[in-house]
């Protein structure tokens, strides 16, 4: 999926935010939304409004067609799609629930609450509703509940003719093989959509069909199964049961899906943010997310203090500074790294660019802000019963929450100035902004040290 055209449209409509302060922007900005939709896919869009702070979200959002809306809801990311529900009324949210079929909701359902949940179930076809009740019985790593169920059957004894016929319907995207199934729904083989078309009689047509064929059981790990397939070289595989009686079939747009998302998590989890966070999620739920890392990261931190510690004896003057010194510096690095790696993603996807970039870094600098108080309090307070010095509580409250609040904008500017020089931030975005953390932390405390306690 091409990025290329995000970063003009989100300049074109920051320049209408510009220009139009009102509700009247919505007339001005309605031919721009015309052209995005008509340019851009589902995808795409949902990025393009992650992109924005959730007020000019709504006002944008308001712009589309009922099936855009639609459309782009269900492509959305999790918490982007959580922040939409709770900024819209009610009369507003439900129609995006409206005739979803099984394989939407159960993309939908984790993070819809049951009061949406049932409300799209209520709405679902007979059909679709029974398939989307078996999808749940099984696990979220199971092949089960990652199975498309727009597969192509038709019946072992059925006619050439009739085989013509039903392959020349719409066959649903990803399609290159038919299958084969008996009278008990059971898996008997497959036939290339081409050979069909080839075939002159019966005889002919029967002979085309493969009996080896690779399929998964619907128990199977999601991950191994969809390993399997993008090495099978196939569109998709189909899904059989424990009696082999075929239930679907897993396409290449759901493994790639399933590895994309596994890819990311990692990314965002090693970094001690929540999977998917938004661009401007809000403030108090950003600094929650991320202020569990930094528990934990405080942890280590002490530890390696307490080792430095027990050298005091080969250190001269101020032991306490060297041996709080790793502290000071592990605290702003961490916090640096949860956002440096949303930023990065953002540049990736993007999402960032010179007319949101004030937006972002205000988000931030609270967020620092937020997390470098609530830390350096804690830190303080540790410090005094164990050193038994006022001053030096001050100390290390001021160079926590300077550094924190530094490393929250640095994580911003860092990967931002790398781009303009065309250095990839993935690769060297981190090794700067330790530097940057670390010399701003050891000068503040050092500096702060030798002010108040020499």
């Amino acid at each position: 999926m091409s990025l290329d055209l995000l970063p003009g449209y989100i300049e074109k409509i920051n320049s209408h935010f510009e220009i139009e302060k009102e509700i009247t922007v919505l007339k001005t900005l309605n031919a721009l939304m015309l052209e995005i939709a008509e340019n851009l896919s589902d995808e795409q869009i949902a990025i393009l409004l992650e992109s924005f702070p959730i007020k000019l979200r709504i006002i944008l959002w308001q712009c589309f067609a009922d099936e855009t809306q639609q459309n782009v809801f269900i492509a959305m990311k999790n918490e982007s799609r959580q922040l939409l529900l709770s900024a819209l009324e009610d009369e507003y949210c439900f129609p995006l629930l409206t005739k979803l079929d099984a394989f939407q909701l159960l993309e939908l359902s984790e993070t819809l609450n049951d009061r949406f949940t049932d409300y799209a179930v209520s709405n679902m076809t007979a059909k679709q509703r029974s398939l989307y009740k078996k999808s749940c019985d099984y696990a979220l790593d199971e092949v089960g509940h990652w199975q498309n169920f727009t597969d192509v059957r038709i019946p072992q004894r059925l006619k050439l003719s009739a085989v013509k016929k039903q392959c020349a319907k719409n066959l649903p995207n990803f399609t290159d093989v038919i299958y084969i199934v008996d009278d008990n729904a059971q898996l008997v083989g497959e036939i290339a959509l081409n050979a069909v078309f080839k075939a002159t009689n019966d005889d002919e047509y029967r002979s085309f069909i493969n009996q080896q064929i690779e399929s998964v059981n619907s128990t199977d790990d999601i991950s191994d199964a969809a390993e399997k397939l993008i090495n099978a070289d196939k569109s998709a595989l189909p899904v059989i049961d424990e009696n082999r009686c075929l239930t679907g079939r897993l396409d290449l747009p759901s493994a790639y899906r399933y590895k994309e998302q596994i890819v990311e998590t990692q990314l965002i989890q090693s970094a001690g943010l929540i999977e998917e966070e938004d661009l401007f999620s809000s403030v108090w739920l950003s600094s929650k997310n991320r202020a569990v890392w930094l528990g934990i990261n405080l942890v280590t931190a002490f530890l390696a203090s307490w080792f430095i510690g027990l050298f005091e004896a080969t250190i001269q003057q101020v032991v306490a500074l060297a041996v709080l010194m790793p502290v000071v510096a592990s605290m702003g690095g961490i916090s640096g790294s949860q956002t440096i790696t949303l930023i990065i993603r953002g540049l990736a996807l993007g999402q960032i660019t010179d007319a949101n970039k004030k937006d972002i870094i205000a988000k931030e600098l609270k967020v620092g802000a937020i997390n470098g108080v609530l830390w350096a309090v804690v830190i303080s307070a540790i410090t005094y019963v164990w050193f038994d010095t006022l001053m030096l509580s001050i100390t290390i409250f001021i160079a926590i929450l300077g550094n924190i609040v530094i490393a929250s904008l640095s994580g911003v500017w860092v990967p931002w100035i790398l781009s303009k020089f065309n250095i990839d931030p993935a690769l060297s975005g981190s090794v700067v902004l330790t530097t940057v953390t670390d010399i701003f932390g050891f000068i503040v405390f050092l500096g702060l040290g030798s002010l108040l306690l020499l």
